[in-house]
């Protein structure tokens, strides 16, 4: 009886998770205009590597970013004046219509993908996690767990945050976790890891 309940308790905590994540995509397009010039119109962001792919991710994580730009929870001079006007409803609307996005996928530096490959499935003999224990085998993530889609994602942004969650500057990270994984990561298996994933499907 107790595991049931716990499961269902779950179940509902997942669910009020992506009730708050609803969103109106038609309008989120509308308000996306002003978006559209870092993260392309599409959410697919070609202009600059540095700017984070939106297309495709769980819209609970795009939420929970706008909120912690908002808040000051996470920092970038960019965005953190984009989020403060933002209401709930427009940052649901705004997280609707990326997450519709179909997200490209990239190719990957040929003498990164072996270790890169490595990390992210099995960890490394020091102690760093594998990838794919939290983001999945295809790195498309668990919204409602609050683990964001990897796949596809530019290796040039997922190394400066994998490099800011090491050494501090990013600390929006779920219990910690993200910390955790990366004190132990040497530059050349981010590079590696960041580079497996902008090719991974």
């Amino acid at each position: 009886m107790k595991k049931v309940v716990w499961i269902a308790s779950l179940l509902m905590l997942a669910t009020t998770g992506m009730a708050q994540a609803a969103g109106d995509a038609a309008a989120g397009k509308v308000k996306s205009a002003v978006c559209a010039a870092c993260h392309g119109a599409d959410g697919n962001s070609g202009a600059n590597p540095l700017w984070p792919k939106l297309a495709g991710q769980h819209p609970e994580y795009i939420i929970k970013q706008l909120h912690d730009f908002k808040n000051n929870k996470r920092t970038d001079q960019t965005m953190a004046p984009m989020a403060a006007p933002l209401s709930e409803k427009e940052m649901a609307d705004l997280a609707a219509y990326f997450s519709s996005q179909k997200r490209t996928i990239g190719e990957a530096a040929a003498d990164k993908v072996e270790l890169g490959e490595q990390i992210y499935r099995a960890g490394t003999p020091n102690g760093v996690a594998a990838c794919s224990g939290c983001h999945g085998p295809t790195g498309s993530g668990n919204g409602p767990a609050g683990f964001p889609g990897l796949n596809g994602q530019s290796a040039a942004y997922v190394a400066k945050q994998l490099k800011a969650f090491r050494d501090g500057t990013r600390t929006n990270d779920l219990n910690g976790m993200m910390r955790g994984v990366t004190t132990w990561m040497k530059d050349e298996e981010i590079e590696a890891v960041s580079q497996y994933i902008q090719r991974l499907h």
